[in-house]
């Protein structure tokens, strides 16, 4: 099993604490997936949420947030979340600079990209307004944050994976 962990960076224009919104344990986490067998990558991206549990072939009662066979070797493999799973907010301490934000367990293929879409939640860094409707799927997102009169913005998202 090889633990991975997904570090992202993000340039962030007067907000702060960027997290899955609203309740990040059903969040669907887009991943670009590769076979460690024989290195074949999935054409496309693949959701994960730490909610649903799907059964393993392999082993009795053994259970995974995400369970792939290969297209190319037929290889079953799986991915599962920790217990009790939270994605590390993104603060505006690390704008611009990686910083971890999850990581997850790979037995059989490996995790290389990372595709920001769905809803997003982050924080006026002056006024504390709540932002819930943040999409990423662009790669950036702008709005106005009125209690601080001040724009606001995620732009320039970019991940990195390495083994934790």
């Amino acid at each position: 099993m090889v633990r991975l962990l997904l570090s992202i960076r993000a340039e962030l224009e007067n907000v702060t604490e960027l997290v899955p919104a609203p309740d990040s344990s059903s969040f669907e986490y887009f991943f670009e997936v590769k076979c460690t067998s024989c290195n074949e990558v999935h054409p496309k991206f693949v959701s994960v949420n730490s909610v649903e549990e799907h059964q393993v072939t392999s082993g009795k009662g053994n259970t995974a947030h995400f369970v792939w066979r290969c297209g190319l070797c037929k290889r079953e493999s799986s991915a599962k979340f920790d217990p009790g799973f939270k994605p590390q907010p993104y603060s505006a301490d690390a704008n611009g600079q990686l910083a971890p934000f999850l990581t997850i367990d790979c037995r059989g293929l490996e995790f290389i990209g990372f595709d920001p879409r769905g809803t997003w939640r982050c924080v006026g860094a002056e006024s504390g307004t709540v932002f819930n409707e943040v999409e990423l799927d662009e790669g950036e997102w702008v709005d106005y944050d009125e209690k601080a009169a001040l724009p606001v913005g995620v732009s320039n998202i970019e991940c990195k994976w390495t083994r934790a």
